[in-house]
């Protein structure tokens, strides 16, 4: 495995696995791996001839510097791991690197309608940033196939639009969301959580699924559905902090054209904001029935 830093080396090999007729996956993160990314690293394998991870906290996605500072960066047993799994580069750029004249003098990609929706209009800025630094690093890297999970669904949904708006030569692959065997979301925020916080944290994931649960068998009072959430995140000691009902492809409130829903969540537990989502079919009956409501 090749750890590099800078921008031209690793245009460089690239350069030479092109000419190779080499297929290229890329899996970007931000480091503080856990089986989530490994699970990516591996689709990723499975997908090209070469895979390049990059770990690099992007600065410009958070809203708030104490966040920054607080993100977990353990490098060293990154490496460790993406090495056991036999990748082919590592790109650990710095943010002069990224940003060499700044984040205000950078050029930045928007991405309308998805980017200040849900999450985005309490995050201002925060999808922006995960455009502008998904696009730079997909210039760099110039992949096949990028790979990312649908744990944050909303992410996704941007960089979707984004590649497909550009027409970037990319395929993006989602891969389900990894979880641990309680059900909880693997994040590299959990490891931020108290013990006590660690034993609560799976109610997000139970709360999905009653919802999804209660969809399923016909319930499409999705107002009265997000508040009954909220009541059984709140007995169990997690504050809530937005849950969601959206088709699963547009984002948008459900209508009677829907035929897949997702629900979003987030959720304060002490210091930490986890976030979860949980895709459900509906069936025609159930989207023209809470479209006339």
């Amino acid at each position: 495995m090749q750890v590099i830093a800078e921008i031209a080396p690793l245009r460089d090999q690239i350069l030479q696995w092109r000419r190779e007729g080499q297929r290229i996956a890329f899996v970007p993160t931000m480091g503080h791996l856990h089986d989530g990314h490994l699970t990516l690293v591996r689709k990723a394998r499975e997908n090209a001839d070469v895979v390049v991870v990059s770990i690099f906290v992007n600065p410009m996605q958070f809203d708030k510097n104490d966040d920054l500072v607080a993100y977990p960066r353990t490098l060293e047993e990154d490496t460790a791991k993406l090495n056991a799994e036999a990748i082919d580069v590592l790109f650990t750029p710095s943010a002069d690197v990224m940003y060499p004249q700044g984040m205000d003098n950078h050029v930045s990609i928007e991405v309308p309608s998805l980017s200040n929706i849900l999450e985005g209009a309490s995050r201002p800025g925060h999808f922006k940033g995960v455009a502008t630094v998904v696009s730079k690093l997909f210039n760099i890297v110039q992949p096949d196939v990028a790979l990312f999970g649908e744990k944050d669904f909303q992410q996704l949904a941007v960089i979707n639009k984004m590649v497909a708006d550009l027409a970037l030569p990319i395929t993006i692959v989602p891969v389900p969301t990894v979880r641990e065997m309680d059900g909880l979301a693997m994040s590299s925020r959990n490891s931020r959580l108290t013990v006590d916080e660690r034993q609560r944290a799976p109610v997000l994931a139970k709360t999905l699924r009653w919802i999804s649960s209660q969809m399923r068998g016909g319930r499409n009072d999705y107002s009265e559905l997000v508040l009954d959430g909220n009541d059984q995140l709140r007995a169990a000691g997690l504050e809530p902090d937005e849950i969601f009902i959206r088709d699963a492809h547009s984002l948008q409130p459900v209508t009677e054209q829907t035929s897949k829903a997702v629900i979003l969540a987030s959720v304060k537990l002490g210091q930490v904001r986890l976030i979860d989502n949980l895709m459900v079919e509906l069936t025609v009956a159930q989207a023209e029935e809470s479209s006339e409501e």
